[in-house]
């Protein structure tokens, strides 16, 4: 809700060509409310996938005696995610200004009605620090979710001896959790590859063009949909 609250509704305003509704500390929260929600929505979808994966494997879950923590973990886990977050945008936030202040830096590209002084170098390297925590997320969620899919799979040849003597039509419950660890998978690495591939292209361009940056917006909020 946070994503799409802080995305979507100040792009719409944009688009209906308000693009100087927000002062500067208007732009600030905005801005910081977006990151923050959109990061611990990536950390937290690929915590659950990872919780779910290690159930799945009865070792590593006694192992680590994961029904008994569970709870505990999950709180902490997303506690330390909106902690992390924070702490990283936070002081990223402090340089993005209202529309009027500054005219010359890439976050207006991305951002029509606020925009930042960012230099060139630190542009840079908030850019590698997003682009790899987001990596790290996708190729995560991928791990986690193959794992499961071929925990089932065996699962499901195991017990298939069983199935059989029943003769009975329905989809087993291992079919149908693997459609949808890969149905959610899948539009999880694509919206968001595609929205970081969208938002790196338009802050290479010297003026993207409207539909660019909407189609970006769109791509953006897909997931969180």
């Amino acid at each position: 809700n946070l994503v799409l609250s802080s995305k979507g509704i100040p792009h719409t305003l944009a688009a209906f060509g308000l693009e100087s509704f927000l002062d500067e500390a208007g732009c600030k929260l905005v801005f910081c409310l977006h990151r923050v929600s959109r990061g611990v929505s990536l950390s937290t979808t690929c915590l659950l996938s990872g919780f779910q994966a290690i159930k799945l494997c009865p070792g590593i879950s006694r192992w680590m005696d994961l029904h008994s923590r569970s709870p505990k973990c999950i709180i902490l886990s997303c506690f330390l995610c909106w902690v992390l977050h924070f702490m990283v945008n936070i002081s990223i936030a402090r340089y993005v200004t209202g529309p009027m202040n500054s005219k010359n830096m890439s976050m207006e590209k991305v951002y029509r009605y606020c925009s930042s002084y960012l230099s060139g170098i630190l542009f840079s390297i908030t850019a590698v620090i997003f682009l790899f925590t987001d990596g790290m997320c996708l190729a995560l969620m991928l791990c986690t979710s193959i794992s499961m899919v071929l925990v089932l799979h065996r699962h499901k040849q195991r017990v298939q001896h069983i199935r059989s003597s029943r003769l009975s039509p329905r989809t087993s419950h291992e079919t149908r959790a693997t459609h949808t660890i890969l149905i959610l998978v899948s539009m999880f690495v694509s919206f968001h590859a595609l929205a970081a591939i969208l938002s790196f292209w338009i802050t290479q361009l010297q003026n993207p063009s409207q539909w660019l940056r909407s189609i970006s917006v769109l791509v953006a909020s897909g997931f969180p949909t």
